[in-house]
Formats: structure tokens, C-alpha cells, sequence
């Protein structure tokens, strides 16, 4: 029996993961932002498929499930039940039914925001977590590697295994700026900038206007949403914290703030809930000093483009503005190594300590190994970034910590993707791969 299989689909990094994780578990839950081909590659799993988005017949595929949620789950399997969390109780179904039906892979739900967790009971949110039946493979939009914008010479698997990478980059800033702008979404591969733009808009307008409040019911300021997500595109790739989210979403000349601290974690929370905001932690290791790390997380935006959007950043206003396109370059960088590490179950992390030694990221594997990252938007910044991170690399080892299985430095434009004798492996944005 045949899939749903879409007509040119392009592979995504993730489908190994589901085709891995289908053949252990019950069902798998793939989570993402809106429009980042979450459904797309799930029908390229699935035998059969509901969504509870489906508008068709007053949306009866929902109401159906809400009445009996078990009857979503009527189909060959794998079957796929596209935007679950409409309809929370059939998480409990599905798991319920994995239980009771022991075979693996029965089950693909997708979805792109997360119910809120309540402290009191109710019987519309899910009862379970799902675990050692269900297991959650987060995905976001399109890498440069899968969009075929990147040769992937410099591989994350590799550089964990030892190995370098070579390669020629021939990217300008204006084609860092072009690649900034357009993004990572599916529908936009064929499009120019400039069009690709009008995607991450429509992207920022649904959030703004439906999307948060509809992820809990609760209503919530517009206006407050619209200037939060300005303050975070402004402070994309920074260690910005509340308090200067707060003062910079402020309006000029107004006696009062735009948000209060409350307001703004409770719509942050939103935003997450959505996968339009994701927390990069600060990287914590256990090493014999009194130095101390910054605990703040780098709050990145889902996409670039929607840093972009906000900011209502074009290809030529960030090639004549370098600085603000170093940030969002870094933010560029940071979702493609998110995927990329993500494939062999390595985390992402910053780090920064109180002597002011920092990397822009690190990458850390489930067993402990890890690699520092700076990310420079020109190559002349290259030999100041490698100097950075053999200092972190150092007093790591002056700790007593492991040493680094490589150190990375990842360049925009003018770069050369190869190991230099200090050991130091250098990357562009169109040579670094999963």
C-alpha cells in the first residue's frame, strides 16, 4: 500500500528521524511553526490522513473528533492526524490506542502550537504525557542544505567524528541579505526576495491577528503583540532581557511602559507555545573555576525572515545596514545548526561568562562531546573569532573539562571553508551540512 507521498517532494533532514523514531514508538509528534511543511512530510509517512483544519462540511472532521475522538483514528496506519492540538483529547486517544494496539508506528499527529499546560484539571487537555509511546520530533522551516543552497561539504556529524571539511564560497553580502530576507519556507523556494518577504508578512500578520489568541482562547493586546515581536526582531541573536525588551518596546516620548513584566512573559509564552520564538539556553559546563556564566537564553525568532519582516528589512536596506545584517545572519545561522545537530540528537546552546569570553553557540552531543561557534558575517572577522574560541577552549581544558571535538567558525561572505593549522575549521553558509 502506497503513501500519501506528495508529487517533488523535497527530503527534509527530519525524515530519517520519523522513519527511525515510527519504528520504536507508537506514534510520533512532529511540531513546528505554521507553514513549515510539517503536513507535507507526514503524508510522506502516512496511509491514511484527517485534519482537523479540514474547513469542508463545517469543519466535521473536527467536530467529529470532539464527539468521539476515536473515530479520527479509523484508517490505515500509519495514519496521520494533522493540527491534533484543535481537538486535545485525541492525544489521550492516540495514546490510549497505542497502548491497546502495541504495534509501532501507528500514529503521525502534527501540530503548530502546544495546549497550555493548566495546574488545575480539565478534562479538554490531555491527561498523559504520552510517554514511552509518543515521542515529539521538533521541525522548523527549510535549512539552506535542503533548499540545495549549500553543498553541505562541512558536515556536524563530521566535525564531531574528527573529520574537516573544504570548499569556495562565492556568496556577496547582497546574496547573504537575499537568503536573510527569503528564508526558509517551503512555498517561497521559487520566489524571489522581495515575494518571499510577502510570506514572512503574512506570517507576522496571522500571528499577530489570530494566531495568539486562538492558540488559547485568551485575547490579547495587538498592538502590545506587534510592538513585542518589533523589540525581539531588534534584539534577535542578542542576550537581550526583559528588561530591555520592555524598555524597547516602549513608546518614544510615553510615560508609561508598553508592557509590564507580567504581560510580557505571558505573551512570550504565547509566542512559544506557537514555535515562533525559540529559547537557545546557555551551555553550563562543570569546571573547576569560579567563573560565572550568564544564565539569560538567546530568544530566536523561527525563521529569519520574520526577524526580517519586523523590521521591515528589504535586501537593500541591510546590505547599506551590516550590522543589523551580522544579527540576523547569526539568527540565519543559528536555525540551520538547530536542524543540523538536531539529526544526530545534539543540542544547541550559547555561552558567556563573566570574563566576557563567549561563543556565539555551542554544539553539544548526548554524550557529552561539544563544539564551540562564532558566527562572522565577512571573513576578515575570521582570525579575531578563531582566537575567541581557542581562549574558551583553553580555559575549558584549565577546568578540567573535555576538549572541543572541533571549533567552528561559520562566515558569510568572502569565506573559505577549510581547517586552518590552528585547527580551527572554518565554514560558510553554503558548505555547512548536516
Amino acid at each position: 500500500m502506497e503513501t500519501l507521498k506528495i508529487a517533488n517532494y523535497i527530503p527534509r533532514i527530519v525524515d530519517e528521524e520519523i522513519s527511525e523514531l515510527m519504528g520504536i514508538f507508537g506514534a510520533v509528534v512532529i511540531e513546528g511553526p505554521k507553514w513549515c511543511g510539517k503536513t507535507t512530510t507526514a503524508k510522506n509517512h502516512a496511509l491514511s490522513e484527517t485534519s482537523m483544519a479540514d474547513p469542508s462540511n463545517d469543519f466535521q472532521a473536527r467536530r467529529v473528533a470532539e464527539l468521539d475522538p476515536t473515530l479520527a483514528l479509523e484508517g490505515p496506519r500509519p495514519r496521520l492526524i494533522d493540527e491534533w492540538q484543535d481537538v486535545p483529547k485525541l492525544w489521550d486517544a492516540v495514546r490510549y490506542e497505542c497502548d491497546r494496539a502495541t504495534a509501532r508506528g501507528q500514529f503521525i499527529l502534527t501540530g503548530s502550537s502546544s495546549p497550555k499546560k493548566r495546574k488545575t484539571a480539565d478534562k479538554e487537555q490531555p491527561k498523559h504525557s504520552g510517554a514511552g509511546r509518543m515521542v515529539r520530533i521538533p521541525m522548523g522551516t527549510m535549512t539552506q542544505q535542503e533548499m540545495g543552497l549549500s553543498t553541505g561539504a562541512v558536515s556536524i556529524r563530521g566535525l564531531f567524528k574528527g573529520e574537516s571539511g573544504k570548499g569556495i564560497s562565492g556568496l556577496s553580502l547582497k546574496d547573504v541579505a537575499s537568503r536573510v530576507v527569503k528564508g526558509g519556507w517551503p512555498d517561497a523556494i521559487d520566489l524571489t526576495p522581495e515575494q518571499a518577504s510577502r510570506i514572512a508578512k503574512g506570517y507576522l500578520q496571522a500571528v499577530i491577528e489570530e494566531d495568539i489568541h486562538e492558540v488559547d482562547g485568551i485575547e490579547r493586546d495587538k498592538d502590545k503583540v506587534r510592538k513585542l515581536i518589533g523589540s525581539l526582531a531588534r534584539n534577535e541573536s542578542t542576550l537581550a532581557s526583559n528588561k530591555t525588551l520592555i524598555k524597547d518596546a516602549k513608546d518614544p516620548g510615553a510615560a508609561e511602559d508598553t508592557l509590564t513584566a507580567p504581560t510580557l512573559n505571558e505573551y512570550l509564552d504565547a509566542l512559544r507555545r506557537l514555535y515562533f520564538v525559540q529559547d537557545i539556553p546557555p551551555w553550563a559546563p562543570s569546571i573547576r573555576s569560579s567563573t560565572r556564566i550568564r544564565s539569560a537564553a538567546k530568544r530566536h525568532l523561527a525563521d529569519s525572515s520574520l526577524a526580517a519582516a519586523a523590521l521591515g528589512a528589504s535586501v537593500e536596506t541591510l546590505v547599506r545596514d551590516p550590522e543589523t545584517l551580522g544579527f540576523l545572519f547569526e539568527s540565519l545561522v543559528a536555525h540551520d545548526l538547530i536542524a543540523y545537530a538536531g539529526a544526530m540528537g545534539a543540542q544547541v546552546r550559547h555561552y558567556h561568562d563573566d570574563s566576557d569570553l563567549e561563543a556565539d553557540l555551542v554544539l553539544e552531543a548526548a554524550d557529552g562531546f561539544w563544539i564551540p561557534v562564532e558566527v562572522k558575517l565577512g571573513a576578515s572577522q575570521v582570525d579575531a573569532a578563531a582566537k575567541s574560541l581557542l581562549a574558551v577552549k583553553e580555559k575549558m581544558e584549565r577546568g578540567g573539562y573535555r576538549s572541543p571535538s572541533a571549533l567552528l567558525v561559520v562566515v558569510g561572505v568572502g569565506g573559505v571553508a577549510a581547517k586552518r593549522d590552528d585547527g580551527v575549521q572554518v565554514a560558510t553558509l553554503d558548505t555547512l551540512g548536516a
